[in-house]
């Protein structure tokens, strides 16, 4: 056999796996438009669902109107876009991360699909528990502080000093920045509560260690605490809410790890790869102590 037809056998299984790619790519993106365009004919009533948070905040503060302007005459379009785009990933993600399995799973032993599945369904999971936690619980609180600057107007000689009137602060949002920081908390909370499924999978792998996360703890506060600035916006309670969750998602990481890691240990003793001699000498000399 001559080289030529060794590379032409070897690059047979790579044009496989690519075009098995590029179908599975071609499956999600149309199942990521089809969830787009559901989503774009009902861009409304997801607008007011999204727009709860701050119309119950105004309304706890007697401001009965929580509508919103469009201050660009090309912006409610782009409104719509935006909610067809995250609703698009939303509603298609069950489907792409069943083609993801689907590209790779043949390539994964037995023990390796009983390792992988598990932390495939529980990403999106986490993800929609961190994106329900920010919509529910830090978006009211930070809007309700962010509409803490509003003040009453009065007429002159009604108040203020020398008789002068006092200028009114009203809130008059813009739908697409509402909307754009309405998302940002959405996905920045997801994605953060996807930290004890990444720290899992690598501590499954042998990436990390509960020591090792254990050691590197102080570092970690202070790289949560430059993520809690850097994904809200500057209000210390969002900032404070965040940190909060982030370290003790961390916390939980080094928890899950560790149990990954004795339940590793335990299938490498029963399959006979540790013995009584791999146990460390100081506590085995400290158990002959004791039977004495």
């Amino acid at each position: 056999m001559s080289a030529s037809d060794d590379i032409d056998d070897s690059a047979a299984p790579l044009i496989e796996h690519l075009a098995e790619l590029r179908t599975r790519l071609i499956h999600s993106v149309i199942a990521f438009i089809i969830g787009m365009v559901i989503c774009f004919t009902v861009w409304n009533p997801i607008f007011n669902f999204l727009t709860h948070p701050l119309c119950s905040a105004m309304a706890e503060r007697g401001q009965e109107d929580c509508g919103l302007i469009l201050i660009k005459l090309q912006e409610g379009f782009f409104v719509a876009i935006s909610i067809s785009l995250l609703g698009g990933l939303v509603l298609g993600f069950p489907y792409i991360s069943y083609q993801l399995w689907r590209f790779v799973a043949p390539g994964l032993y037995k023990n390796e699909k009983g390792a992988f599945l598990p932390f495939l369904i529980s990403s999106p999971l986490m993800f929609f528990l961190g994106a329900a936690f920010a919509f529910y619980v830090v978006t009211p609180l930070a809007f309700d502080f962010f509409l803490g600057f509003q003040q009453a107007g009065t007429l002159v000689g009604d108040g203020g000093k020398d008789g002068q009137g006092i200028a009114a602060i009203a809130f008059q949002g813009s739908a697409q920045e509402y909307l754009s920081l309405t998302i940002k908390f959405i996905v920045a909370f997801g994605l953060c509560f996807q930290l004890p499924v990444l720290l899992t999978l690598m501590g499954k792998a042998g990436l990390v260690s509960a020591e090792g996360l254990g050691n590197v703890r102080k570092y970690a506060v202070v790289g949560i605490l430059v993520l809690a600035a850097l994904v809200t916006p500057p209000d210390v309670i969002t900032q404070i809410i965040l940190f909060v969750v982030v370290y003790g998602l961390y916390e939980i990481s080094i928890l899950l790890v560790r149990r990954v890691e004795r339940q590793r240990e335990e299938k490498l003793r029963a399959e006979g790869y540790y013995d009584d001699e791999d146990e460390d000498p100081l506590m085995a000399e400290f158990d002959e102590d004791d039977g004495k």
